[in-house]
């Protein structure tokens, strides 16, 4: 057979692919049992090992030529035509059989038909095949033009050999030599101390020279870490468009990414979000020069703390004038760091190469290198393990002498040097756009449904052979590990998941190697996809529907359809197509891979989903379908179905068992009640589901559950209460699903369990016993009278995370304190415990050896914590929260180490001293002693709050006071009370000098506080607030000389405050907030400001004036200037506002009665403008096109004008 005459020396993966088929039994039987000229099959034979025999060639020249480069092109679409009519061929060779009770491998068995006479389709694969031998033909005649060689022979393992390679030692990128001193310099400024508010450094150098890895480097440097309050890492890429930008740091530092579409709701909320905080912004990899651009996302960043710093990447130093930064310019490496980089690649741990030979070859190819980090690593990883001639065949290669390209030939080399299958999967990862965070499971899954992984050796499954592949490209450093931290909101812990990214110098030598073949809508350059297109992606990141492919695209020959953002696996986004979804269907017909995911327009597929016999992976998560078709049965070549986060599908298709070749099936986080019966008897079946749901009819049962193959870490047993039989439970067989690390157990809520149901309660969980790898474990509404045995006898010995929840009848807690690696532990409304003892902690002289949090919440009946006898527990303990307890008393544990955080809250008979902590906050804590002498940030405030609790400080830094529970910096936007029932009549003086090491003081809701006493000097003091204080006469005497730090002051509703002190306020004030203030204390402010004010933000809210700001109000050095609420304004006074020449943002909201802006215009300096709600009148003026103000705003670079 072909196959066995090419043997190993097979230099293509697509080649190798085409001999298996055309050597395959049902591609024989169908020509051996149809009239079709069998002499076509031995001439496409033939003709593709006349081209294989020059393949290594031409993929060594396309480099170099652009005509070898379009030749190779079109010969990969040329064989990817062969293979859709071999595939085409297999499948209808393919009958049906009903499903055997086991399944044994992931091939499915083939049965045949009987020979039969010509049909038309037969007479389709007739002219099929025809045409692509012309193809193939026309390709031959043209090899000897392009001077393409035949070796003399086929050396196995030379070149990019077709082995399948060994398992590799995966090279964690954190290595960088030779940038020290850079390191230093930028660390240096980062800590560095400044009266900057904002200050930006731009490492500006040419590509591969390593800027990412140096600003990561520090990034993650320990000295960085704590200087900080926020950190956000942003990969800009090549498109810098401001609404993407502003959200795309929005949803960094929150975490979440449902902030709106909106450009003036994100920066906002961004403003919001970096108000008051010290931040570090990494923006990588920027490429914009438009400063407008620019100065439009800048505006959102200039509300941070003093010492905020940008840290920008890019190759352009025009990039950093356009942000008038400070610059950095990263140098060459230096030939002995050069080396030392090369060498750790190339010979890992050994340090020295076996061969000495290899040393003198290998300083000359660094000399190729041009001293490039990313090639040092490239060549470094291709070389290892490689024999001295092997090395000098590197070294002679004619790809270094590329000229006039934009690919480096050292990686170009890395690249040709790679096995074809190894080829196949890098060229893959041109679908997706530069910066792209790859998921490697879920890049790997792609790669089996485009049948890329060799394993056709059923004792090794695909995913191990696909852990392979990308191991193996990591080692080569195709790939670099990056570090994503996604908040989990469990106890607030962080979990560090593991991404990938590519460099996007070798996303463009993977484009360049596979031309359109690859097209990436809106990210290359060509405006529609191409006639070559076989594999279609299409950017959600500017623009967020998809509508066509373009006329010169043949869309029945597309293999993959798929939208991209940022990374794999990413929530919270949608997109529409414009087009309905059976006629996007009638276009395909060789689809391997569809992806429809989080696409607003999908509530039903259409039946004619089942013409799509060649699909190998159907994505629809994140969409609104509501039941799949049971056509979907027929999809019989499917290997992966992603159901995830599908809310509104509740079944399966009862006959999803017959797709006997998948072999993952996901439904993460939906409504799935009703599971097909059957699943169980594919074997080689992998299921990742979230939930599942008991139910008192099911088809699908428990006992049923433990046939499956879990995948998923995570899982949530619901309404167990319907588990009839507890030995039903035993029959899920958890103790033996070892991939489950997060359990929850959970009954239904709303149910009054009797006697009988309690105790089969205790008998169901005593039989859901998870396996002892289990980290995280949740029960939640158990009606039973004790817990589980095995939550005590150290059976779960690596639970990290328990949490108790609303388990009425337990009276006992069990012996929690004996497990070892136990950090957090929330308990919560467990009315039947009266009293915490002994049992709980273990009776150990270190229980709770490892805890860290630890929450108390809604515990009605607990009175006593029987802590005394107790020495030694809780050496790790940083967070405790005790809240919602009305009858607890006593003692609270002593601890040997402060606490980072304590909270007590509704807590009124709790009588006892608090342990030591660094911050703390309290909230209707009955009678607490606390220990001042540790205390860094305090808040307290609630009912009966007594003044008589201040005690002078020496360490304490930020201390809020709050009458009202609502008037705390959390809910403050829900206040709007009359303080009549919080009873702070006691405070009437406030001691500032009680407090000498405060930075920040707020006071909110005290009715009878009159002043706010100080003798000595406050440099520490930075951020003053003060609120709802009515009686409140005037702020703290000579500001100007005793709060020289202030830096940003906010008076909100003290109307008997009149006028600012003596001698005005401080010179170092930037911001300032003044709401519901009295008229004379807003006469008084151009006189407090002084000549040479330093304010440069002012936000004024609810004053009574019809015409604002007079002439010569303000201070000049105002940037940032918002009017809100002024219910009464008619008219913006002109000659106030002419004079504010660095004015450069200005925001007008709530203003109804406003007419117009001034005849005159506003200040030239002006570059961002905002109509916000409630300025009805002013806002028709100023529309586009026609409204009569419009022609006074249109140079505004940025512009929002509110809808609603």
């Amino acid at each position: 057979m072909a196959l066995e005459c090419v043997g190993g020396a097979v230099l293509s993966s697509i080649l190798g692919a085409l001999f298996q088929k055309l050597a395959s039994p049902q591609v024989l039987d169908f020509f051996r049992g149809t009239k079709i000229d069998q002499k076509l099959r031995k001439d496409l034979e033939n003709k593709l090992l006349s081209i294989q025999a020059v393949l290594d060639d031409a993929e060594k020249k396309q480099f170099g030529n652009m005509q070898v480069r379009d030749w190779l092109i079109k010969l990969k679409v040329a064989m990817l035509d062969v293979e859709d009519v071999l595939d085409e061929i297999q499948h209808s060779r393919l009958q049906v059989q009903p499903q055997s009770e086991s399944q044994t491998c992931t091939c499915k068995v083939p049965n045949f038909f009987k020979s039969s006479p010509v049909t038309s389709f037969n007479k389709e694969i007739n002219s099929s095949m025809k045409n692509v031998l012309d193809d193939l033909d026309d390709l031959a005649s043209r090899m000897d033009n392009l001077g393409l060689k035949k070796p003399s022979d086929l050396v196995v393992g030379s070149g990019s050999g077709g082995k399948v390679p060994q398992s590799t030692s995966l090279v964690v990128e954190s290595d960088i030599c030779g940038r020290d001193g850079d390191k230093e310099i930028i660390i240096n400024w980062l800590t560095s101390n400044t009266d900057n508010k904002l200050s930006i450094l731009t490492i500006v150098g040419m590509g591969g020279l390593g800027k990412t890895t140096l600003a990561q480097l520090v990034y993650n440097d320990p000295r960085i870490v704590s200087k900080f309050d926020v950190k956000a890492w942003i990969c800009v890429s090549e498109e810098f468009d401001v609404f993407n930008v502003s959200r795309a740091i929005l949803d960094t530092i929150t975490d979440s990414t449902d902030h709106g579409r909106e450009l003036e709701i994100v920066q906002r909320r961004l403003k919001e979000n970096l108000a008051d905080k010290k931040f570090l912004l990494v923006l990588d990899d920027v490429w914009n020069e438009s400063r407008p651009k620019w100065e439009a996302v800048q505006n959102a960043l200039v509300c941070g703390a003093q010492g905020s710093r940008i840290l920008v990447t890019t190759r352009s130093e025009e990039v950093a004038s356009t942000m008038r930064s400070e610059k950095h310019r990263l140098g060459q490496l230096q030939e002995d760091y050069c080396w030392q980089l090369f060498a750790k690649h190339a010979f890992r741990d050994d340090n020295l190469p076996r061969d000495p030979v290899c040393s003198d070859i290998g300083m000359k190819i660094l000399k190729k290198c041009k001293r490039l980090p990313l090639a040092l690593k490239s060549m470094g990883s291709l070389l290892h393990n490689k024999p001295a001639w092997e090395w000098e065949s590197v070294l002679k290669s004619e790809i270094w002498e590329l000229k006039d390209s934009d690919i480096v030939p050292a990686l170009a080399l890395s690249y040709h040097h790679l096995p074809p299958h190894l080829k196949t999967c890098f060229a893959y990862c041109a679908l997706f756009p530069k910066d792209y965070v790859f998921d490697k499971e879920c890049l790997i899954q792609l790669w089996m449904a485009e049948n890329f992984l060799n394993c056709h050796q059923c004792s090794t499954s695909p995913e191990e052979v696909g852990q392979q592949y990308f191991n193996d490209l990591l080692s080569r450093s195709f790939f670099q590990q990056s570090s994503i931290y996604k908040e989990r909101f469990v106890f607030a812990e962080q979990k560090k998941k593991e991404g990938f990214v590519m460099h996007d110098l070798l996303n463009d030598l993977a484009k360049y190697v596979c031309g359109d073949i690859y097209f990436r809508l809106r990210v290359d350059q060509a405006k529609c996809t191409q006639k070559t297109t076989r594999h279609f992606s299409v950017s959600m990141i500017t623009e967020r529907y998809f509508d066509e492919f373009g006329t010169s695209c043949d869309t029945k020959k597309l293999r993959t359809f798929m939208p991209t953002r940022r990374r794999m696996n990413e929530d919270h986004w949608s997109w529409n197509c414009n087009m309905l979804i059976h006629e996007l269907f009638s276009k395909f017909k060789f689809l391997r891979v569809l992806s429809l995911s989080h696409c607003l327009d999908i509530k039903e597929l259409p039946d004619s989903v089942c013409n799509f016999k060649h699909l190998r992976s159907l994505d629809l998560s994140h969409t609104g379908i509501k039941k799949l078709p049971e056509s979907t049965c027929s999809l019989y070549n499917l290997q992966i179905l992603k159901l995830n986060y599908c809310r509104c599908l509740k079944e399966l298709p009862s006959n999803l068992h017959e797709l006997t070749n998948l072999h993952r099936l996901e439904f993460v986080n939906t409504e799935i009640i009703k599971v097909p019966p059957h699943l169980g008897k594919l074997k080689n079946l992998q299921v990742s589901m979230s939930s599942f749901n008991v139910g008192k009819r099911s088809e699908f049962t428990i006992q049923k559950f433990g046939e499956l193959n879990l995948l998923h870490e995570i899982l949530s047993f619901r309404e167990l209460q319907n588990i009839e039989n507890p030995s039903d439970a035993l029959a899920a067989d958890l103790k033996n699903k070892t991939r489950l690390v997060e359990l929850e157990f959970k009954w239904n809520l709303h149910r009054n369990p009797d006697d009988s149901a309690k105790e089969r309660d205790v008998i169901v969980i005593e039989n859901l016993q998870p396996s002892k790898h289990l980290e995280k474990l949740s029960i939640r509404n158990y009606g039973g009278k004790q817990f589980p045995n095995w939550l005590s006898d150290n059976s779960l010995s690596n639970v990290v995370s328990l949490e108790l929840n609303n388990c009425q009848s337990c009276q006992h807690l069990p012996s929690l304190g004996l497990l070892p690696f136990l950090k957090n532990l929330g308990i919560s409304s467990l009315d039947g415990i009266v009293s915490i003892g002994a049992d709980f902690h273990g009776n150990s002289s270190s229980s709770f050896p490892s805890l860290e949090r630890l929450k108390f919440y809604d515990m009605e009946a607990w009175e006593k914590w029987e802590c005394e006898a107790v020495t030694g527990a809780f050496p790790c303990l940083q967070y405790l929260d005790i809240s919602k307890c009305p009858k607890l008393k006593g003692d609270l544990p002593e601890q040997l180490l402060p606490l980072r955080r304590l909270g007590i809250r509704k807590c009124k008979q709790l009588e006892a001293s608090a342990p030591r902590a660094l911050e703390l906050e309290l909230q209707d804590f009955g009678k607490l002693q606390l220990d001042w002498a540790t205390l860094k940030k305090l808040s307290m405030g609630g009912h009966s709050m007594e003044a008589l609790l201040l005690e002078k400080s020496d360490t304490l830094e930020e201390l809020e006071i709050f009458c009202c529970p609502l008037l705390s910096e959390m809910f403050v936007i829900f206040c709007n009370c009359r303080m009549r029932d919080y009873g702070c009549d006691s405070l009437k003086t406030f001691p500032l000098d009680f407090f000498p090491t405060l930075r920040t003081l707020h006071l909110s809701g005290f009715r009878n506080l009159r002043m706010i006493t100080q003798d000595h000097t406050h440099n520490h003091l930075e951020f003053l607030k003060i609120r709802k204080c009515p009686q409140l006469e005037s702020l703290p005497g000579s500001m100007h000389m005793q709060l020289p730090s202030l830096k940003e002051l906010r008076i909100d509703d003290c109307p008997r405050v009149e006028s600012f002190p003596e001698g005005g306020l401080p010179s170092n004030l930037k911001e300032m907030r003044l709401y519901k203030c009295s008229s004379g204390l807003m006469a008084s402010l151009k006189g407090a400001l002084g000549d040479n004010p330093s304010l440069e933000t002012l936000s004024i809210r609810e004053q009574d004036a019809e015409s604002f700001p007079d002439e010569g109000l303000l201070p000049l050095s105002l940037t940032c200037l918002t009017i809100s609420g002024f219910r009464n304004l008619k008219k913006l006074d002109y000659k106030g506002l002419c004079q504010l020449s660095s004015l450069k943002k200005l925001i007008l909201e709530n203003c109804p009665n406003l007419q117009q802006l001034p005849e005159e215009g506003l200040p030239g300096s002006i570059s961002y403008f905002t109509i916000g709600y409630s300025c009805p009148k002013l806002k028709q003026r100023c529309q586009n096109p026609g409204g009569e103000d419009w022609p006074k705003i249109a140079h505004i670079p940025t512009l929002h004008i509110s809808t609603g």
